[in-house]
This record gives C-alpha cells, sequence and structure tokens, in this order.
C-alpha cells in the first residue's frame, strides 16, 4: 500500500478542484452519513445538544464538515486530513457560514499517528467518510479511537467494501492472462462488513453496539479511460501491483481497456461498481450498558 505521504501528495494534488468535480460518490456517501447520525439521534433519545465535541477523520473538502457544523451548532468539532490543500479547502467552505467565534479546529495531521497521543475520552461523536480504506494499520487506530470516545460515545464511518471496481480487477486478471502472466492486484484492497466488525470488536466494541449498512451503487463513464481519470482525479490513484517482466505498462492497459469494454459495455459507456458500507459503533454507557441502536 502507498505510503502516507504519497497518499497526502495524491490529495494535495487533486483539492485544487477536481475532487469535488469528480467526488459524486463520496457525496452520496456524505449523505449516507447525515442520515445515519439523525436515525441515531432519534434511536438514542438524543438532541444534537447533548454532543459536546466531534471529531471528524479525512475531512476532505470539507462536505461533511459542512453538513457538522450544521447539526450539531454548539458542538466543538476538530477536523483532521493528511493534505493541507484538503484542510484549507474544508475550512474555506466551512469558515464564512460560522460565528467567527465557533469551536472549529482544522488539523494536518495522519490519524494513525495523531489518535495515539490525542487526550483519552475527548469526544463524544467520532465521524469518518470514505477514509478508512486508507488505514495501514486499521485494528490498531480502530483501539486508539475507541479510547477517544467517552461512554456513551459513537463512531460513525464509511468506506468501499470489496465489491468495489470489481470490473476494473477482472479487466486486469483477463489482460494478464492474454499476455501469459500471473494476474496482480491493482488497486486497494477493500476489508468486508464482517472484516470491520470483528476489527471493531477486537478494539473494544461489542457485538451488541455494532450496525452494519451496505449499499451497492453503478456509475457509467463514457470509457474505462474515463472511469480511470476520474479515480485519479479523487485523489484514489493507487495500486499494490509491482511491474510486471515480460509485459510494457502500455499493453497491459491496452488489453485492459479492451476487456473492460468486452465485459462491461452499458448503455451510455461502461459499468463502475461501488460497495458503499456504514459502520456504527457505540461505546457503551456505564450506567445503561444495555444500551443499543
Amino acid at each position: 500500500m502507498n505510503s502516507s505521504m504519497e497518499i497526502e501528495r495524491q490529495f494535495n494534488r487533486s483539492s485544487a478542484g477536481s475532487y469535488d468535480e469528480h467526488a459524486n460518490v463520496q457525496k452520496m456517501m456524505a449523505e449516507q452519513l447525515a442520515e445515519a447520525l439523525g436515525v441515531l439521534d432519534v434511536t438514542r433519545k438524543s438532541t444534537p445538544a447533548r454532543v459536546g465535541s466531534i471529531l471528524e477523520i479525512g475531512c476532505g473538502t470539507g462536505i461533511v464538515t459542512s453538513g457538522l457544523v450544521e447539526k450539531y451548532p454548539i458542538a466543538s468539532i476538530t477536523a483532521l486530513d493528511l493534505a493541507p490543500g484538503m484542510l484549507r479547502a474544508a475550512e474555506q467552505r466551512v469558515r464564512g457560514s460560522q460565528p467567527a467565534d465557533r469551536d472549529i479546529r482544522f488539523i494536518h495531521g495522519d490519524v494513525e499517528k495523531w489518535s495515539a497521543t490525542a487526550p483519552p475520552a475527548s469526544f463524544d461523536l467520532i465521524v469518518s467518510g470514505a477514509c478508512f480504506q486508507w488505514l495501514q494499520q486499521p485494528k490498531q487506530t480502530l483501539q486508539h479511537l475507541r479510547r477517544l470516545l467517552r461512554p456513551g460515545g459513537v463512531l460513525v464511518f464509511t468506506t468501499f467494501g470489496p465489491t468495489t471496481f470489481y470490473e476494473l480487477h477482472e479487466s486486469f486478471m483477463e489482460a494478464y492472462r492474454q499476455n501469459g502472466q500471473q494476474p496482480q492486484r491493482h488497486g486497494l484492497t477493500f476489508q468486508s462488513g464482517a472484516g470491520w466488525r470483528e476489527m471493531l470488536v477486537d478494539s473494544g466494541f461489542t457485538h451488541t453496539h455494532i450496525h452494519e449498512d451496505r449499499l451497492l451503487h453503478v456509475e457509467t463513464y463514457p470509457t474505462p479511460k474515463d472511469f480511470l481519470h476520474a479515480v485519479k482525479a479523487m485523489g484514489a490513484s493507487t495500486s499494490e501491483a509491482a511491474v510486471a517482466p515480460g509485459i510494457g505498462r502500455r499493453r497491459l492497459f491496452v488489453d485492459m481497456y479492451k476487456a473492460y469494454v468486452t465485459k462491461f459495455s452499458v448503455l451510455g459507456g461502461v459499468s463502475a461498481t461501488y460497495e458503499l458500507l456504514m459502520m456504527q459503533a457505540k461505546v457503551p454507557n456505564k450506567d445503561r450498558d444495555s444500551d443499543k441502536f
């Protein structure tokens, strides 16, 4: 997987406009989060006024942040991101609509390092949209986030499931086979909902306080190249594949494009599937351990 410095570079590059232009799925995931938080307030019989402190991980250009500041008007909000360019875009999006004394902090940092030293029991709510697939040590980071939540606190995050971009992976496998090569994985390997649940339990959350939602969404792009361009524009161009001996990169991609068009053409272009996962995990209230979502 790419290093945090490489991920930061990618998202800095896309923060100057191309991210918001292409981030249709991420906007959909932000709506998922907003809906989940609304349901959460109802089922917990709570109000936004009871949420005093919020951490947002991977705030990006502030799509989710802007919703949080409106929904929780008196909460202090800490928005964290690895890419300074993203933080600047988020702050620009949010600051203009808020009073000058509103407690909103924008912090440049890697959550995997930052969460290890942040003060315990600091937040009532931790939110993250389309970020956790980048974690290099997800289980350890979840343990840190569990420590940062107060009793009764909630972690809600969206991420991508393993079905995401299956068309691309199948097309690459076909291209490798056509050239007599062992197929390699291109792009990230995404964790399943069951995998996230297991890590959450191992991190100190209980089975009865974990909830999972899964949605398959299909986008259409004019060509496979347009699809890859959109992914790159969102800062998500990464690969676990090494350079294969005996086959050039250009030849590999030409054959992959042909396989993609042959197998996954639809009206208007080609399809690309996104598996959208949303996980909710609650820290039991010490006095009411039977609380559930």
